[in-house]
């Protein structure tokens, strides 16, 4: 199961409620800019949770096809989220991004099989997330959050 956001317009996420196919061409053109989280998606959310700082990346959005695969993400909360993340450098994360916390959390992918080296993962995709929400929001756009099963 993988998570990305694509950076989209208001008026083209207004055009993704009313087409989902046509937003789902959107997700896939690599030409548009992203933020691939791979499977790290849960193990940065589950450091956030941990951290107090308050970022839904599986939850938030609101529906745009019927199994809730793509999720909106309107400017404001584009906006609101760079905010936070912003303001929270990998350092504030770090004290609870041990093996131990992420293996009692159960935290996809790994379960109760993190180690050490897999840490490096999820520090090294947090600052595609930060980057692309600072970005998108600068520029005052959306963004559709995708999940791949």
């Amino acid at each position: 199961m993988t998570l990305s956001f694509t950076r989209v317009t208001p008026d083209e996420l207004a055009r993704a409620f009313e087409d989902p196919e046509w937003a789902m061409e959107q997700v896939d053109d690599e030409e548009r800019p992203y933020c691939f989280l791979e499977k790290a998606w849960a193990g940065i959310q589950y450091l956030l949770m941990s951290a107090d700082v308050y970022v839904e990346l599986y939850e938030d959005g609101d529906p745009i096809d019927e199994e809730a695969t793509l999720m909106a993400w309107d400017a404001a909360m584009v906006a609101a989220t760079a905010k936070r993340l912003g303001e929270t450098p990998f350092s504030v994360l770090e004290p609870h991004c041990t093996p131990a916390n992420l293996n009692e959390g159960k935290v996809y992918p790994m379960g109760t099989m993190w180690d050490a080296d897999d840490l490096d993962y999820l520090r090294d995709h947090y600052p595609a997330l930060v980057t692309f929400f600072a970005e998108t929001a600068a520029a005052g756009d959306a963004a559709i959050r995708h999940f791949s099963f």
